[in-house]
């Protein structure tokens, strides 16, 4: 092994330098390191929903369903509301369908199947809630208009605005 030793030449009056890099010798036999790794998970969410299709109304009640689908990053909690409508006057306890020759025609949006339990807005009064678990969650919305309404003739529509907040 040389490491900066010098030598000479028996016949020639020139001095060469030799150097070698060596590791130094360590008094362990096996040596281990770690790598290490890092990933963000952010929370997001998103959500699509469905049209519900009441049909035709000849002053009877009807009841149909509709659906929410929600995709949260695993353990987000969220709350999912429904606004009052685009329909003049309308609350969310009171939506109102537009009829295209005019004039409304009242329906609500529930929770539960027993139509009992109003889809409003209010996070933590008459809102959905859930945890996210990474696949998509569907949550029912039961519609219903009312009996005993006597609206003129056309087609009704109305647009409600899905929050979903995380």
């Amino acid at each position: 092994m040389f490491s900066g030793q010098i030598y000479r030449s028996c016949c020639a009056a020139t001095t060469i330098v030799l150097a070698a890099t060596v590791p130094p010798v360590t008094a362990h036999a096996n040596n281990t390191s770690g790598v290490n790794s890092t990933a963000a998970v952010l929370a997001s969410c998103t959500i699509v929903g469905s049209t519900i299709a009441f049909g035709t109304y000849t002053s009877t009640q009807v009841d149909q369903t509709g659906s929410i689908a929600v995709v949260c990053t695993s353990g987000v909690s969220y709350s999912i509301g429904l606004d009052a409508g685009a329909g003049s006057g309308a609350t969310t306890a009171v939506r109102k369908l537009t009829g295209s020759q005019g004039g409304t025609l009242n329906y609500a949006l529930y929770s539960d199947s027993a139509r009992t339990s109003n889809w409003g807005a209010t996070i933590g009064t008459d809102t959905q809630s859930g945890n996210g678990n990474g696949i998509a969650q569907n949550l029912t919305v039961y519609g219903r208009i009312p009996s005993a309404q006597t609206p003129l003739a056309g087609v009704y529509t109305d647009t409600v605005t899905v929050t979903l907040t995380y």
